[in-house]
């Protein structure tokens, strides 16, 4: 952990040097020192909105990977709707936030959580679809054999041989999720709705210049998508113990 912590240390030092000698007007960018005083002058608001922010990206990823399973296990099982589902998957993919949240956001009231929490599912399904489905397809033969020798239904195939073969594929989805849930969740609070929120604070700290304070939010989000990434490895590891001790 010393390489990236000494790195982390020289650049905060550079920039609040920059900063400083540089006479760099705050709305450009506020120096590091400026950004840590507000954000323990806010760290109560920073803590209410990221726990709003988090709520609906862990509800946003939950929803998203669970339809991503479960779309993986059937485009496995058949060809004729994997060959659909990916070039679907890749569309979904390929909606930008900017566009789809104001739509959703349309669509329900203007005090409802839904459509954040919806544009973190369409975000998050496609990297654990896609990953899902790769490790569904990879079967040792011989696993396969095995089981037809039994006369073992798809499902039972599926529990106990394509599922467990595909954890570290799905898993490694869920590490590209995580983040781009709390990314998704924030950015879709751009767009209207409740205002308590990371996206919103950040929005309305900038709209007043208190461009410090929207730095201090834009931390409380980077922190945010910290704790889900490290969440994810944890839940890895306790998953997957074999893998801990192989690298061990």
């Amino acid at each position: 952990m010393l390489p990236p912590v000494l790195v982390g240390v020289f650049v905060l030092a550079a920039w609040e040097l920059t900063v400083t000698l540089g006479r760099i007007a705050p709305f450009i960018l506020p120096a590091p020192s400026a950004i840590w005083r507000e954000l323990v002058a806010q760290r109560t608001n920073v803590w209410e909105a990221a726990l709003a922010s988090g709520a609906n990206a862990l509800i946003g990823l939950i929803g998203g990977t669970v339809l991503a399973i479960l779309a993986a296990l059937a485009a496995s099982r058949f060809r004729p709707l994997s060959e659909v589902s990916v070039p679907f998957a890749a569309v979904l993919n390929a909606l930008p936030i900017i566009a789809l949240a104001p739509i959703l956001n349309n669509m329900f009231e203007s005090t409802s959580s839904v459509p954040r929490r919806l544009v973190t599912a369409i975000i998050v399904f496609f990297p654990v679809f896609l990953n899902t489905l790769r490790g569904l397809r990879e079967v040792d033969p011989v696993h396969r054999e095995l089981m037809t020798s039994y006369a073992a239904s798809g499902w039972t195939f599926a529990r106990t041989v394509r599922l467990p073969g595909a954890l570290p594929f799905v898993f490694t989805g869920l590490r590209q999720a995580s983040s781009l849930a709390v990314i998704a969740a924030v950015v879709a609070e751009y767009f209207g709705g409740l205002q308590t929120g990371l996206g919103s604070r950040i929005t309305s700290a900038a709209a007043f210049t208190a461009y410090p304070r929207a730095w201090a939010f834009v931390v409380g989000a980077c922190l945010l998508g910290l704790v889900f990434y490290l969440t994810t490895l944890i839940v890895e590891r306790l998953a997957m113990p074999w893998k801990s001790r192989l690298i061990t």
